[in-house]
């Protein structure tokens, strides 16, 4: 209660105390709020809280401190030692933090004066540098980063032709081709790789440029600097060494490159350069070699002789012998001197030698040929001068050799013939002699017909040589007028021919159009004159006949024969039916000329003979398939009560069904005995039946022959001891094996062995023969039954054909066949030799498979 009493007593008294305090807390607040932190900032509050409630404690004077006395003696005690503490640890807080700020404010005034001072030296030297940059004469590009937009600073001179705005990048369009290739590769590397250069460039106004590019501080820069007085010079000079290097390196390369021998030598006569030719010519692995070990192309005389002669106002030109490879040859040289020395060249004239050479040996050839010619020719110099003729020409015009021989001009050739009354008599001489003197000045062979008096017609060619003079041909062309003659007659003969046959007939020119076509064409296609006329195109024709026929395979095809661009012209030919029914074959001829022959044979009856032909054919063909597949139906059916039947047989012979008496076991063995040959019969239909279907299909194994015949002569045994007869089986020793069918290959020695059986008489030796041929087995089958008629050995193989005549049984006729299908189908043949009387020998060759291709076969 006295504590709660105390607080407003001290609220009233801080009232009443000056603003002395809170004067210094307001200064003190303010100084942080402008310079100190946030924190700071809260113990300035703090202290200036505290120091006010102190100082109004300190004046409410001694009556207010005696009456609050003992209360205060309390709290001063127990709390407010605690307050008094913390009051003074802030106030010292905040001094030092006062102090702290002071000091850093000073600082920072400091810094600040520093950092003006530096900026303002910067700005300095900046300003010095933008004056320096502002010279005419340079120009700085700076780029800043790979995307960013280059600055630029300064200014070339304007004589210099560099554009003072962005175009200045532009480099193609103020410098020249090859300084602006190589600067935009320049500034690439320096840009991408931090390659420097420096280099110089040409402008389009021949001034010189300077061009440094540098790396500094991230940056590329490339600074432009316009040369003057010796430095432009200097550039210009360098400009001028490197065209001649680049031209003397191209000259070279150009040297190296041809395949004549060419060097240079210095004042002394050493060899200092040479190309690839020469090094080859004196067999050097390189030029360098050549160089280094003095080898040289001339003789040591050929030399001398070029030094001695040649001077730098004359040089030396002349041919030269010298060996190459072995072989002697003549070269073309020249060779220069100068004050730095000497170079020369040497062309091969061997070959240009051999082909003037050459050149003589042909026109003598080409005289001799010319004077063997049937056709007059004579040859006029420039000067209008006879320099040659062949004999056809005397003989022609029947001159004398000596007038020839004097080499007579052109027109006094003409005229001396005129007055022998040779040549035309045109009504103005002077005028066609004219005529025919011009192609002296024509640039076009000339030519023209002469109607001479004595009946012969000439065509004249004369054609002026470049060099002057000109070459007169003269053609006899009476006996081709007389054979055009004959031939329009025979052609009209033809053409009568033609028309008058049953076939139709249509002739085409390369150009695709027709020539001629007879009536029987116009018939066959119901196309009328008109249409079919000559010099139609063959698509008129194509169109007029599409109501005939209008299918690919048609006049299509004909179109596409006749007008293409092969060079063979294949012939052709099919058949045609049109929808009027009429059946057409025809033929597509090439004929002379790359003309084409197109033939049309009315077959519409023969056709329809073919045709009935065919579907009777086809009716019998499925008449045999039926057959086939009645007769296999009818196979399986009678198979499974055969089945049952000799099942049942058997069935009754066992001991367990009970005694039967002695006729009951004879019907039972014949009716066991009828059933196997009534099922060996289905079987053998069966095979037959599967064998024209075309689906048998041969299990190719490898059979060994030995353990074959074992099996086939213990199959056998009953048959041969029923019909009272014996068997030999003649093999030789290590058969070995063969790849085939094992069970066909057992069904034909089976069917064999009992077709003998049943024709050998009793008592007899039936014998097999085995043997080997390389890779086939044959086999053969022999006994000495009657034999087989000659008229039966056509049929012997025929299905169901029995010579049952001297057997012991009667069979259906089928186990021939059956042995000639599955010989067939192993590839091999079937013979057979018989004669009446003596017996009949049956030969099979079976060919031994390749194992692996067999088994391929059968899947």
């Amino acid at each position: 209660m006295e504590m709660n009493e105390s607080l407003p007593e001290r609220a009233d008294a801080r009232s009443c105390v000056p603003d002395l305090a809170a004067q210094a807390g307001t200064r003190t607040t303010d100084f942080h709020r402008q310079r100190a932190p946030r924190k700071v900032q809260r113990f300035a509050n703090i202290f200036a809280y505290l120091a006010s409630g102190t100082a109004v404690a300190a004046l409410a004077g001694p009556a207010l401190a005696q009456a609050r006395m003992p209360a205060a003696a309390r709290l001063f005690t127990s709390s407010e030692m605690v307050t008094f503490s913390v009051v003074i640890g802030v106030v010292s807080a905040a001094l030092l933090s006062t102090l702290w700020l002071v000091r850093q404010r000073g600082s920072l005034e400091s810094e600040s004066r520093e950092i003006r001072t530096a900026l303002s030296d910067a700005n300095q030297r900046i300003s010095r540098y933008q004056a320096l940059i502002a010279d005419k004469n340079r120009r700085i590009v700076i780029w800043d980063g790979p995307n960013t937009r280059p600055e630029l600073l300064g200014q070339l001179p304007v004589e210099t032709g560099a554009p003072q705005d962005s175009d200045f990048l532009a480099f193609g369009r103020w410098l020249k081709s090859w300084s602006a290739g190589d600067l935009d590769k320049a500034i690439d590397k320096l840009r991408s790789n931090g390659q420097g250069f420096d280099m110089v460039v040409e402008t389009n106004r021949d001034e010189i440029l300077e061009a440094q590019g540098r790396i500094s501080g991230g940056r590329a820069f490339v600074r432009f600097v316009a040369l003057n007085n010796l430095r432009a010079e200097l550039a210009d000079i360098k400009i001028e060494r490197d065209r001649l290097l680049t031209s003397i390196s191209a000259f070279q390369n150009l040297l190296d490159a041809i395949d004549l021998p060419v060097w240079q030598r210095d004042p002394d006569g050493k060899l200092t350069w040479v190309n690839h030719a020469y090094g080859e010519a004196v067999e050097a692995i390189s030029p360098e070699e050549a160089i280094r070990e003095g080898r040289e192309f001339l003789n040591t005389i050929a030399r001398e002789r070029i030094r001695a002669t040649a001077t730098p106002d004359s040089p030396f030109h002349d041919k030269i012998s010298t060996v190459v490879r072995g072989n002697r040859t003549f070269f073309d040289v020249v060779d220069v001197r100068a004050r730095s020395g000497s170079a020369g060249m040497a062309i091969d004239v061997s070959e240009a030698e051999a082909v003037r050479a050459e050149l003589q040996r042909t026109l003598k050839s080409h005289a001799e040929t010319l004077d063997h010619l049937a056709t007059p020719v004579a040859i006029f110099d420039g000067n209008r001068h006879l320099q040659f003729y062949n004999q056809a020409f005397v003989q022609l015009w029947e001159l004398d050799i000596a007038f020839l021989e004097s080499k007579p001009d052109n027109s006094e050739l003409l005229d001396r013939l005129r007055a022998a009354k040779k040549l035309p008599e045109p009504l103005n001489w002077k005028s066609w002699k004219d005529s025919v003197l011009s192609v002296y000045r024509a640039l076009d062979t000339q030519s023209d017909l002469w109607h001479l008096p004595n009946g012969q017609i000439l065509r004249v060619f004369a054609t002026a040589h470049p060099q002057g003079g000109a070459t007169w041909v003269f053609e006899n062309l009476t006996e081709q007028v007389d054979l055009e003659t004959r031939y329009n007659t025979l052609v009209k003969v033809q053409g009568e021919t033609i028309d008058h046959l049953s076939e139709g007939v249509a002739v085409f020119g390369p150009d695709g159009r027709m020539r001629l076509s007879n009536p029987a064409f116009r018939a066959l296609w119901g196309i009328s004159e008109a249409e079919a006329k000559p010099g139609v195109h063959i698509r008129m024709v194509a169109d007029a006949c599409l109501a005939s026929y209008d299918r690919a395979d048609g006049w299509k095809s004909f179109a596409e024969q006749i007008t293409s661009f092969n060079d063979e012209r294949p012939s052709s030919q099919g058949t045609l039916e049109l929808f009027s029914g009429l059946v057409l074959d025809y033929a597509v001829t090439p004929l002379p000329n790359a003309q084409t022959m197109l033939t049309f044979v009315n077959m519409t009856d023969s056709v329809r003979a073919e045709r009935a032909l065919t579907e009777k054919n086809e009716a019998l063909r499925k008449a045999d398939e039926l057959k086939n597949d009645f007769v296999q139906h009818v196979s399986y059916e009678l198979r499974s009560p055969l089945t049952n039947i000799i099942g049942f047989t058997d069935l009754l012979k066992t001991p367990g069904i009970g005694p039967l008496s002695e006729r009951q076991a004879e019907y039972i063995d014949h009716i066991a005995t009828s059933s196997s040959v009534l099922l060996t019969l289905v079987n053998d239909i069966l095979d037959l039946a599967t064998v024209d279907a075309g689906i048998m299909r041969l299990n190719y194994t490898n059979v060994l022959l030995d353990d074959l015949l074992d099996d086939v002569s213990l199959q056998i045994a009953d048959r041969l001891q029923e019909s009272g007869v014996a068997l030999e089986i003649i093999v030789p020793a290590q058969l070995g094996s063969v790849v085939a069918d094992q069970q066909r290959l057992k069904q034909i020695l089976l069917k064999l062995l009992n077709n003998a059986a049943n024709f050998a008489p009793e008592g007899s030796v039936i014998s097999l023969t085995c043997a080997r041929e390389g890779s086939d087995f044959l086999f053969s089958v022999a006994d000495h039954g009657p034999g087989i008629p000659e008229e039966m050995m056509r049929t012997v193989f025929k299905r169901f054909a029995s010579g049952g005549k001297g057997g012991k049984r009667s069979g259906a006729g089928l186990g021939l066949s059956i042995v000639e299908s599955f010989v067939s189908l192993h590839s091999g043949q079937v013979s057979i030799d018989s004669q009446p009387g003596k017996g009949t020998i049956v030969t099979c060759r079976i060919p031994s498979a390749d194992a692996a291709q067999s088994i391929a076969a059968a899947q």
